[in-house]
C-alpha cells in the first residue's frame, strides 16, 4: 500500500458496493497458501524487511475490517489478509474460515457482535456462518481459548456447546416439547486445554480452578473424568474434589479419548504440580470476586458456555468494584478518587476492552482475537456522515487495533527487541494523539500516518 487510504470509500463499497473487487485492487495477490491448500486468495501487504514474521489477519466486517487495515497501513507491518467479509465468506461457502484456520503463522481475528445480512438472489438473508466464530474455531482446530486479566487467567476449552451448529439435526419433539441437537464437542481438543491448563499453574506457580458440572451434564462428566485422569501420575495436589470421582464413573468414555492422544501425550507431567481446587462452575462467579479484591492470582479451566460467562465477569466487575468503592469513599467523606485508590493499590483491570484473548489450535500459532461490539453501528455513523451524531457520541476509537496487533507481532517474533520497542514507541504515538480529545475517525488516521513513519522506512 502506498499514499493514504481512501477508508470511507471502503465503507462505502462494503454497504453498497463489492467490496472484495475493491479490496482485490487496494491489496497484492500473496503465493503464500495455507496448510494443505492451493486455491486460496490471501492478501499480504507492508514492509517485508528487517526479517519480522508477519502475522495473518482475518478481514471481516465493518470497523474490524477498516480499523484492521487502517492500522496495518499507518504501521506498515509484513501481513497476511485473508478475505473473510459477510458476503465474500457466504458466496464461497465459508471456504476462508478453512483458509484462516489451516495459515501457519501468528494470527489475528476480529468479531463483531451482530449477525449479517447479505445478498442472495435478490434478497436479504441472515450469512451463512452468522459471526463465523464457531465454524472457524471447528475448521481451524481451536482447542481453548486463553483470557488472562489481572490476577486471573480463564481457559475456556472449545469448542463445546451442547447445540447444534446444523439447523437439520435441531428438533424440538412435537409430543412433548422436548429439545434434542447435535452434540459437538471433541473429546480429543478437550484433552489438550485441560492439559494446557495443568502446564500454566504448573508454570506460574499459581492456584488452579475447575469449573465443570459433572452431576449435571455428561459432556462435563467426561471432562471431569478426563482431567482425574491427566492428574494421574503428576505432583498436582486436589485441595479440595468432587465427591464423585467422574474418573471412576465414566473410565469406558476417558480412554475412548484417551487411546485417540498420541502415546507421549502426558511425558514430563510427572514433574508438573500446583494447588487443584475442584469446584462446580457456578461457585467460580463467586470466587472470581473473591479472586480479584485480594487480588489472588489463580487459573480458571471452564467449559465453553460458562467460560464465556466468566470472561463476561472478569471484563465487567471492575467497574462495579470501582463504583463500590466511590461509594465507600464518599460515605467516609476522604475526597479521594476510587480510580486514583485503584491504581494506587496495584489493580490494573480497567473494563475488558484490553483484555487479550488467544485461541489455541492443534496445528499452528495462536489465533488472538477481539470482539467489537458496537462496531457496526459506529461504522453506520460515519457511513451517515454524522460520526458523533450531532455531538452526543464520541467518534471511534482505534487503540484496541493497535494493542492487539502489538501483542500478536511480539508473539509472532520473540526475542525481537527492535521490533518490540518500535511497536511500544507506535503506541504511545497513538495514545499522544487520542489523550486529550479523540479526534473523529478520518482525522485520526491522517494524523497518524503524519506522525508514525512505518516499519521499514526508517
Amino acid at each position: 500500500m502506498s499514499g493514504k487510504l481512501d477508508l470511507l470509500k471502503i465503507a462505502q463499497e462494503e454497504a453498497n458496493g463489492d467490496l472484495f473487487k475493491y479490496l482485490d485492487g487496494v491489496f497484492k495477490r500473496s503465493k503464500t497458501q495455507p496448510r494443505g491448500v492451493s486455491d486460496a486468495i490471501i492478501w499480504e501487504g507492508g514492509n517485508f524487511t528487517g526479517g519480522v514474521n508477519p502475522v495473518a489477519h482475518a478481514l471481516t466486517d465493518t470497523f474490524a475490517l477498516n480499523g484492521t487495515i487502517m492500522a496495518l497501513d499507518v504501521l506498515g507491518l509484513p501481513f497476511l489478509g485473508v478475505p473473510m467479509m459477510a458476503q465474500f465468506r457466504h458466496d464461497s461457502k465459508l471456504k476462508s474460515l478453512e483458509w484462516f484456520g489451516k495459515m501457519d503463522y501468528t494470527c489475528l481475528k476480529w468479531s463483531t457482535a451482530g449477525d449479517f445480512m447479505v445478498n442472495e438472489g435478490g434478497k436479504k438473508v441472515v450469512v451463512a456462518g452468522k459471526t463465523a466464530n464457531a465454524p472457524l474455531r471447528t475448521a481451524a482446530g481451536v482447542y481453548c481459548n486463553v483470557r488472562p486479566y489481572g490476577s486471573i487467567t480463564n481457559v475456556r476449552f472449545m469448542p463445546g456447546l451442547p447445540y447444534s451448529q446444523d439447523n437439520k439435526k435441531f428438533v424440538v419433539e412435537k409430543a412433548t416439547g422436548n429439545i434434542h441437537s447435535e452434540m459437538n464437542t471433541p473429546g480429543v481438543r478437550m484433552a489438550y486445554a485441560a492439559r494446557l491448563f495443568l502446564k500454566l499453574v504448573h508454570d506460574r506457580g499459581c492456584i488452579g480452578r475447575v469449573a465443570t458440572k459433572p452431576t449435571q451434564a455428561k459432556e462435563d462428566a467426561v471432562n471431569a473424568g478426563l482431567f482425574r485422569w491427566l492428574l494421574q501420575g503428576t505432583k498436582f495436589k486436589l485441595k479440595r474434589q468432587y465427591a464423585v470421582d467422574a474418573y471412576e464413573e465414566h473410565k469406558d468414555n476417558v480412554h475412548a479419548i484417551v487411546a485417540l492422544l498420541p502415546k507421549d501425550f502426558k511425558a514430563g507431567m510427572e514433574n508438573w504440580g500446583g494447588d487443584i481446587y475442584e469446584h462446580i462452575s457456578d461457585t467460580n462467579f463467586g470466587l472470581l470476586l473473591h479472586d480479584m479484591i485480594e487480588q489472588r492470582e489463580c487459573i480458571v479451566y471452564s467449559t465453553d458456555l460458562d467460560g464465556d460467562r466468566l470472561t463476561d465477569l472478569m471484563a465487567d466487575a471492575p467497574d462495579v468494584l470501582r463504583k463500590w468503592g466511590q461509594i465507600i469513599l464518599d460515605y467516609a467523606k476522604t475526597g479521594k478518587k476510587m480510580a486514583d485508590v485503584w491504581k494506587e493499590m496495584g489493580f490494573t483491570m480497567t473494563n475488558g476492552k484490553d483484555m487479550t484473548s488467544v485461541m489455541y489450535r492443534m496445528e499452528g500459532a495462536p489465533i488472538y482475537e477481539q470482539t467489537l461490539g458496537s462496531a457496526d453501528a459506529m461504522l453506520q455513523r460515519l457511513l451517515n456522515g454524522d460520526e458523533t451524531v450531532g455531538g452526543t457520541k464520541d467518534p471511534y476509537d482505534p487503540r484496541i487495533h493497535f494493542v492487539l496487533i502489538n501483542e500478536a507481532y511480539k508473539a509472532a517474533n520473540p526475542g525481537n527487541k527492535q521490533l518490540a520497542d518500535w511497536l511500544d514507541a507506535q503506541l504511545g504515538t497513538f495514545d499522544k494523539i487520542y489523550s486529550a480529545k479523540r479526534p473523529r475517525y478520518i482525522d485520526g488516521y491522517n494524523q497518524l500516518k503524519a506522525a508514525i513513519k512505518p516499519w521499514g522506512s526508517q
